[in-house]
């Protein structure tokens, strides 16, 4: 990966976005995107990128990733000082307790740590439960609820800790890469075509959608407003390249081996038939899947949008989603972005996209 591309993932993670906090990330996306394309802000903070296309009756196209991840957020501070905190998004309680936090708030980054009662003093029957986020807390070192509400407010956003980290070869973990994997390879695409000579024959609109964790929010109204003949979505699957993960339900899906194009009730038949040839003609390696469900992603609202959209998912590998060290390989984000730029080309007509 091009230095400039990977130090552009590391800010996007490093920013922080739970639903309806997004504007860090957003201000990383807007601030790189920008340099190629025209770009601006909704009253909902989705950010929209657009690159216009020449010729006559040009099909619009509209890639889409969303920025917000999942978080905390402050609902109540005690006596004694200590953060009582709601989730934003699905959070899974198995894995918050010892876990490092960031408060953000307007006066900078307050650190904490998720606690509870050391296992010597639990009882027997609950060693082995999980206790409900409602019981969990916060401790930023404060002695009281004064010192404490001197650094933070009501509604402040948390986040887990942490920042990329590289592993072993082309494998990097993070909090936040579902889904600022899926920005990063939009905002990827509308650099390659901006820098292509030859451009396709579209208007192709780039989005980093925001609240997609609490209801596709983002993805909904920035369908309707951009309105697009096509539309791609850019989101991470579960990869099943990990012991404990049923193949036989989630497909084969591993790092490394190029991104997913699911095939389903969200999939216009033309698309999927587009990327995959795509594929085979630029010798990208990718993944197949049936999806025979609702997808869970801005795909869902973007494709029932207004009167409908031709909509395709290109899918990121990714283990141990929704935890603060989920992992992917870089080669697949390159390789989304090189098949989705290489489909572009392929959409000249309005017909081909109706079903027959």
């Amino acid at each position: 990966m091009r230095d400039a591309s990977y130090q552009f993932l590391k800010n996007l993670v490093a920013a922080p976005s739970p639903s309806g906090y997004e504007q860090p990330a957003q201000r990383v996306f807007r601030t790189y995107v920008e340099q190629f394309a025209e770009t601006f802000t909704d009253v909902l903070g989705n950010v929209i990128s657009f690159i216009p296309g020449t010729g006559e009756d040009r099909l619009k196209v509209m890639l889409v990733g969303h920025c917000d991840e999942i978080g905390f957020q402050v609902k109540y501070v005690d006596d004694n000082g200590f953060l009582w905190f709601g989730a934003v998004g699905g959070v899974d309680p198995h894995i918050t307790i010892g876990q490092r936090v960031l408060v953000h708030t307007t006066g900078g980054v307050v650190p904490g740590v998720i606690g509870r009662k050391p296992i010597h003093l639990l009882e027997a029957k609950d060693r082995d439960s999980v206790i409900k986020l409602d019981n969990q807390y916060i401790d930023i070192g404060a002695s009281n609820r004064k010192e404490a509400e001197d650094l933070v407010r009501m509604g402040d956003p948390i986040t887990f800790a942490g920042e990329l980290e590289q592993l072993h070869g082309d494998r990097v973990a993070s909090r936040g890469f579902d889904d600022k994997a899926g920005c990063f390879v939009v905002a990827e695409v509308m650099r390659l075509v901006a820098d292509s000579v030859q451009k396709p024959d579209i208007d192709l609109y780039g989005v980093s959608s925001v609240q997609e964790e609490v209801g596709l929010r983002g993805g909904k109204t920035s369908s309707y407003a951009v309105d697009p003949d096509v539309g791609f979505c850019v989101e991470v699957f579960f990869s099943s390249d990990q012991p404990d993960v049923d193949k036989k339900l989630n497909g084969e899906i591993a790092l490394g081996k190029g991104p997913v194009i699911p095939r389903g009730l969200n999939i216009n038949p033309f698309l999927f038939d587009l990327l995959t040839a795509a594929a085979e003609r630029e010798k990208i390696p990718v993944q197949l899947i049936g999806l025979p469900r609702a997808s869970g992603t801005d795909a869902n609202v973007m494709q029932v949008s207004r009167s409908g959209v031709a909509t395709a998912l290109i899918n990121l590998p990714l283990r141990y989603m929704h935890s603060p060290v989920e992992v992917l390989a870089l080669s697949d984000l390159e390789q989304a972005a090189r098949l989705i730029t290489a489909a572009l080309y392929g959409l000249t007509s309005r017909e081909a996209l109706i079903p027959r």
